[in-house]
């Protein structure tokens, strides 16, 4: 049987290209929209889908709230994969309307988020109001009797949904781009590529001064870059909080490996989040070059070094 992929629907989401960058070709059928990320995640969680495809962060608002609060809470799961897709947004209404008659907006908070300085150039008097996906806010102004009068979201869902465009590329950033992750069951991981990324949630032990610096200095010492690092509240009282972490690298290498151990000697827990292929928007992901002294034939050696020490064959 072919695999089945849960996503962030309705149809017509930005995590719909997501899902389908990752799988081109998937069968029809295979796709399951889900009304809300937690949606996801208990799908895959509970067995109902092989996988599920979830925004986590945004080159412009940052990280997805709710995605982190999943990652970080519930049974386990992995990340598997990753995609990062450029983000346009058309300001879209049912036929007949023109962009003088847009009194209420509905779209994602991501997308508001994204589109604030147009709207209030060019609408000041309309106001916005949130629902859960930018397709579903196109797919609530298709509806007869509808609320609103417009839609911030993807030109696809415009279309899927019978909609107009009444203005197109309304982003304030233009090179606004959406990260995506494709959520598995543990299992087995992917085979490092060179140019991969690993994710994972650490614990502090307890706060004292210089904590995070001790859980930073895990990667500083083995020369092993990071790309996000995000606080987030443990829910265990004020002031307790985790570290969202990404890091270059599969945990297969030497360094992150290393850096891992190191983290779990100083950390209270470590949730590992998974290692995948880093898919970077625009010209794709670069092979990671490793500093002097921290690639895997570095620390293989040093290794072999010490043992030979250990055992009296010291040279």
């Amino acid at each position: 049987m072919p695999n089945r992929y849960a996503y962030l629907g309705p149809a017509g989401t930005f995590t719909e290209a997501a899902l389908r960058e990752l799988h081109p070709g998937m069968p029809e059928g295979t796709s399951v929209a889900c009304t809300g990320v937690d949606a996801v995640f208990a799908a895959v969680r509970n067995g109902d889908v092989d996988a599920g495809v979830v925004p986590l962060e945004n080159s412009v608002e940052g990280g997805v709230t709710t995605t982190i609060t999943e990652l970080v809470n519930g049974a386990p799961l992995l990340i598997s994969a990753e995609a990062a897709i450029p983000v346009r947004f058309t300001l879209a209404a049912r036929e007949g309307s023109a962009i003088a008659d847009v009194k209420r907006i509905a779209t994602h908070p991501h997308a508001l988020a994204q589109v604030r300085g147009w709207i209030s150039a060019h609408l000041p008097e309309a106001e916005t109001f949130a629902v859960s996906s930018t397709a579903a806010a196109a797919q609530a102004v298709a509806e007869p009797g509808a609320p609103y009068d417009a839609a911030v979201c993807a030109a696809i869902a415009a279309e899927r949904y019978g909609l107009r465009p009444l203005a197109d590329d309304i982003g304030d950033c233009s090179e606004a781009a959406t990260r995506f992750v494709q959520l598995s069951r543990p299992g087995a991981l992917p085979a490092p590529t060179g140019a991969d990324r690993t994710s994972l949630v650490a614990f502090i032990a307890d706060d004292h001064p210089g904590a995070l610096v001790e859980l930073l200095n895990q990667f500083a010492l083995r020369g092993v870059n990071l790309t996000r690092l995000e606080s987030r509240p443990t829910g265990d009282g004020l002031g307790r909080y985790c570290f969202c972490i990404d890091a270059d690298g599969h945990v297969a290498d030497a360094a992150v490996g290393e850096a891992l151990m190191g983290l779990r000697r100083v950390c209270r827990d470590i949730r590992f989040l998974g290692s995948y292929p880093r898919a970077d928007e625009g010209s794709g992901p670069a092979q990671i070059v490793p500093a002097k002294g921290t690639s895997n034939a570095d620390f293989h050696d040093a290794e072999r070094w010490l043992e030979r020490i250990r055992t009296g064959c010291a040279d």
